[in-house]
Parts: structure tokens; C-alpha cells; sequence
């Protein structure tokens, strides 16, 4: 008798990742179009699983608002260009998914006719259902906001399982690992441990929106293509961050 293939743990994920990792190391290219593609591959085989999957990206690879801020730059006026960073790197990525063929839907928190569809919650639970992957994009629409709070408020508002954020760390350690060769790493923590340890997973906006809607979030390294699935197969990848 053949075995059963391994069921998702997890029926609707949002995917964390920063603009940065758009981005080849030591390149000039803001986008990487090979980066991309490994990246699409990686989403499209959690959705081939059957999992509902949307995406936050971040705009760091572009521009970052609050470091134009701290050079003299209003604030404002640099969070809403680091949004609409944040919609290039969603095109971009669409794009690769777009090669796969992989029906794609970028929703924005700005609206953008010509560009993407404004945010419409039901519009976007719908999206999922029937197996389109929804790239979230330009923040939540506000300044003072950044895209782990995006990932956040998204992953309440569509009651998804949990958060995976995509780093280049293979989880969360108590101290930093590439200075301290005894820094140990967590296989799993609380929000209130995380808290009291101050360990730098998200800002805390975001944090206390996951602490207070019980979203799980699970850091792990991005660099394994393999354990975007592995994470929704419920096996133990990187950290896990719940009650």
C-alpha cells in the first residue's frame, strides 16, 4: 500500500518578506529577476500543497522611510515612497509568479487603478479560496506603519493560521549569533517570554497584533528553499512565536 502523502498543518499563511531579499548580495540591482523567480518557485510549491497563500513584501531594497526621516526627509513623505516601493517589489514578484503560471492578484492599500486592485477584504478571502495567491502591497496605507505590522493586520483581518517570516537567520537566538558562537537559538517561545527577553522579531506594533489575535509567527531561513513547505507540513523549522 502506497503511503499518504503528509497534510498542511496550516490552511491560509501569510508570508513575510522583506524587500531586501529581493536582492542579490553585493549587487547594484535593486531587484534580483533570479531571486524572484527561486522566491515564486518556493510560494507556488506551498500553494500547489493547498494552503491559502498571500504575501507581504517590504520596500528596503528600494527605500527605506524611516532612515530617509532620521537624514531630515518629513517622515510622511518618506513612509508613502517607501510604500510605493513596496508596490514595485509586489510587481515584481507577481511577475514571477505570472512565469509559473500561477494565477496572481496584487491588492493595494493605496489605491492604483492601472496598477493593482485597491484592498478589499472579501475580494482578497475570495481570491484565496479558489487558489490565487494575493500579494499585499504599499503598507497599510498610512504612515508610521511598517510591513511586519502590514503582515500583522493582514493575517487578522483574513484569520490566517499563522505568520512566516522569511529571514536569513535559521530562527530567533537569545543573542546574535554572528558575534556570539555560543548564542542559542529558540526552537520555540512565547509572546510574553519574547517580550521580556526584548528580542527583536517585529516592531512592536506588529507584535501585540499577533500577541493579541493569537497568530503564531515562525521565523526561519529563507536560504533553504525546502523549508517553505516543510514549515506548512508541520515539521520543525526555525523559531515558532505563540502563546
Amino acid at each position: 500500500m502506497e503511503s499518504q502523502a503528509p497534510a498542511p498543518v496550516f490552511k491560509r499563511i501569510v508570508i513575510k518578506l522583506s524587500g531586501e531579499a529581493l536582492r542579490e548580495p553585493g549587487s547594484r540591482e535593486n531587484i534580483s529577476p533570479q531571486i524572484v523567480r527561486d522566491i515564486a518557485h518556493c510560494i507556488k510549491d506551498v500553494r500547489d500543497l493547498g494552503v491559502q497563500t498571500s504575501v507581504v513584501v517590504g520596500g528596503g531594497n528600494i527605500w527605506r522611510g524611516l532612515s530617509a526621516s532620521h537624514r531630515g526627509m518629513d517622515r510622511t513623505t518618506a513612509d508613502y515612497m517607501g510604500m510605493l516601493a513596496t508596490v514595485i517589489n509586489g510587481l515584481a514578484l507577481k511577475a514571477g509568479l505570472d512565469e509559473l503560471g500561477v494565477e496572481t492578484r496584487v491588492q493595494t492599500a493605496i489605491e492604483m487603478q492601472n496598477v493593482a486592485e485597491p484592498f478589499i477584504l472579501g475580494r482578497a478571502i475570495r481570491h484565496l479560496e479558489v487558489g490565487r495567491i494575493v500579494i499585499f502591497v504599499a503598507g497599510t496605507g498610512n504612515p508610521y506603519f511598517s510591513t511586519d505590522t502590514t503582515a500583522a493586520l493582514r493575517a487578522s483581518e483574513i484569520r490566517a493560521d499563522v505568520i512566516l517570516k522569511a529571514t536569513k537567520v535559521d530562527g530567533i537566538y537569545d543573542s546574535d549569533p554572528n558575534t556570539n558562537s555560543g548564542a542559542k537559538r529558540f526552537e520555540r517561545i512565547t509572546y510574553t517570554d519574547a517580550l521580556s527577553k526584548r528580542l527583536q522579531i517585529m516592531d512592536s506594533t506588529a507584535f501585540s497584533l499577533c500577541m493579541d489575535n493569537k497568530i503564531p509567527i515562525i521565523v526561519f531561513d529563507m536560504n533553504t528553499p525546502t523549508n517553505f513547505t516543510d514549515i506548512v507540513l508541520g515539521r520543525k523549522i526555525g523559531t515558532t512565536v505563540s502563546e
